[in-house]
């Protein structure tokens, strides 16, 4: 029996998709639950499983068409098996299949597509990797695991295409001399990619954008975090790290400054009860910013337990669109890259965001001496529109207050 093979039914906010990935070809066996393909959007990749046992018998959207939600994008014939219908997909698959690859034993192995990306970046023969996931498929733990024990790096297409540089002629003194091929890639920027860059433009575009910045000692939260590292982790099963104190420092100070967490609608400000605080996080696809919901209700170690979440899943590509919709403000670590010292960019509607950086020893003025500390630049974009530099200044100011001495967040001082 014959069955269509949608889409996903995307929210309001996506108007469409793309293929990205097709995973399984014209006449190949599937199980029920198998990875049939991938559909890229604005803000995730959502996965298309098999229906059922059965064989795909039919692709009617190719990798790179753009898709409606629900729309069809293959016909799945249940219950039949590859035999029964390798006739009728013999000469679709010779059309999708290199000529290197028509036999069985050269076939690619399945990827996931973060290892797919991860595989294609690093230069990695597909068939190299030894897949450790459902069916064989291949993750990016495999890809991370062949990597660390030296399995061969560059695929055979690329090696023997190095080969013929090697024996080139020898060129004039005269003439630039260049080692090694000079190699240029081209591919299309991903939808997510494409999606930030022009929400990047847009609120650059569309705020009067302005950073103010400051300074923070942190040798009391460190000195903290000592003492109580190994107790908070024996106790709640997950490390106490920085970005847990900077966010309950930011919900404090946006109690007490609300502007800072309003938003411009039209000719309206919306002032939120509540804070909604985004966590940027860097994954191979780009740049995502889930949401951390009613933050002024969580503790240190639900703030460390769903960052850590959030971070497993955009690695994964497995943060859902509900996840990153939303938020009243947003704090971005360029720190943890090494970054000193940054201007972040707004994350429409909101008005404002924190950039942390990295801490670094510092000789500073105490008491008339001379001391070294820990210290770490803060700098605070916002939209001038809304927030005057008043009201940014001792946004920064109360948070620099906070997290200098800890205490204060306990006793609300």
């Amino acid at each position: 029996m014959a069955t269509e093979i949608k889409a996903p039914t995307f929210p309001e906010s996506v108007a469409d998709g793309t293929v990205a990935t097709w995973h399984k070809k014209p006449g190949e066996q599937c199980h029920r639950d198998e990875l049939l393909v991938d559909i890229e959007t604005d803000k995730v990749v959502l996965e298309v499983l098999a229906p059922v046992d059965g064989v795909l018998s039919e692709i009617l959207k190719p990798e790179g068409d753009v898709v409606l939600s629900s729309e069809v994008v293959g016909i799945f014939e249940e219950g039949a098996s590859a035999g029964a219908s390798s006739s009728s997909s013999s000469v679709a698959d010779a059309s999708v299949q290199p000529a290197s690859r028509v036999d069985s034993s050269l076939e690619e192995p399945i990827l996931s597509p973060a290892a797919r990306r991860m595989a294609d970046e690093k230069g990695i023969d597909h068939a190299a990797i030894t897949g450790t996931g459902k069916g064989g498929r291949v993750t990016k733990e495999d890809v991370v695991r062949h990597v660390e024990e030296g399995g061969p790096v560059v695929s055979a297409p690329a090696a023997a295409s190095v080969a013929p540089a090697a024996s080139a002629p020898k060129v004039e003194a005269t003439a630039p001399v260049f080692s090694g091929e000079r190699v240029e890639k081209r591919v299309p920027m991903t939808r997510l990619r494409a999606r930030v860059a022009e929400r990047l433009v847009q609120a650059q575009q569309n705020a009067a954008m302005l950073t103010t910045f400051n300074e923070i000692n942190m040798k009391p939260v460190m000195e903290l975090r000592a003492q109580y590292k190994d107790v908070f982790e024996k106790r709640h099963g997950v490390r106490l790290g920085f970005m847990s104190f900077f966010v309950k420092a930011c919900v404090e100070a946006l109690r007490r400054h609300p502007v800072v967490n309003a938003s411009i609608d039209g000719n309206d400000i919306v002032y939120h009860g509540y804070q909604d605080i985004g966590v940027a996080v860097s994954s191979d696809r780009g740049l995502v910013v889930p949401v951390l919901r009613d933050t002024e209700n969580m503790s240190l170690a639900d703030i460390e337990a769903k960052i850590r979440e959030y971070g497993k899943k955009a690695m994964d590509g497995k943060l859902g669109i509900d996840e990153m919709t939303g938020g009243t403000f947003t704090i971005s670590n360029g720190g943890v890259f090494g970054s000193l010292l940054s201007t972040p960019i707004l994350n429409p509607p909101q008005s404002a965001i924190l950039g942390m950086h990295k801490i670094q020893d510092r000789p500073m003025a105490v008491d008339g001496k001379v001391e070294i500390l820990p210290m770490m630049y803060l700098a605070m974009s916002y939209d001038h529109r809304l927030l005057d530099g008043k009201d940014a200044v001792t946004f920064l100011v109360t948070i620099k207050e906070l997290l200098e001495d800890p205490a204060r967040m306990l006793l609300d001082v």
